[in-house]
């Protein structure tokens, strides 16, 4: 717990983060809105904006719900991606990109990618789901991190709509903060919709008809 401290407070001040509590109506990348029920705390680099918003309960080292907002189709989900104690060797790291018309599965491999800058990535399910009001996929996957050998276990959702991306993951270490923390993440993500769409609230639960 000590050593994820450490490293909690290494990402906020190396990276020069500011952190706000927020609540109520948000809107990620101008498009994606969601409600949130219970208070998260913000997580952003004002240096070096990523394509998604970051948000977390107990520090991101222990949990972390990023939300995407319309990804344009040839740009990629991570501007800097989160890269811990590489070894000697290691490969550079990735920076998945979305490409318009992918199939779902193709979709996943895009997060599959992403988090395997961190470590070791299994998918373990994937499903048909409405995400944002748009026919999409729902996945879990493990994370085998390398920073402090901690096994998370992590659910998106992505959908397309207009040839833009809207996704959301959440992950937090398996045994203890994911059980916890998984509803309150759950309740913001079956709000989602997109910004001035039809589909006033996603059923990110439900499959599609």
């Amino acid at each position: 717990m000590k050593r994820l401290l450490v490293l909690w407070l290494a990402l906020v001040l190396g990276a020069c983060t500011t952190i706000a509590k927020i609540e109520g109506d948000q809107v990620v990348g101008d498009k994606l809105v969601v409600k949130v029920p219970a208070a998260w705390n913000k997580v952003t680099d004002p240096w070096e904006p990523e394509p998604y918003d970051i948000w977390t309960q107990e520090g991101i080292p222990l949990d972390h719900l990023r939300l995407w907002g319309g990804v344009k189709s040839g740009k990629p989900l991570v501007a800097k991606p989160t890269v811990l104690f590489r070894a000697p060797g290691e490969k550079d790291p990735r920076y998945p990109t979305f490409v318009a018309g992918l199939p779902p599965d193709k979709l996943v491999n895009l997060f599959e990618a992403l988090y395997a800058n961190e470590g070791t990535v299994k998918i373990t399910r994937e499903d048909p789901v409405v995400f944002a009001g748009e026919k999409g996929v729902r996945f879990e996957f493990t994370l085998a991190r390398r920073a402090d050998d901690l096994v998370l276990k992590g659910v998106g959702w992505a959908a397309e709509h207009n040839r833009e991306l809207y996704a959301a993951t959440f992950a937090a270490p398996r045994l203890t903060f994911f059980p916890r923390l998984l509803p309150m993440a759950e309740a913001v993500v079956k709000t989602a919709h997109i910004k001035g769409g039809s589909g006033a609230i996603s059923r990110a639960g439900s499959p599609p008809s």
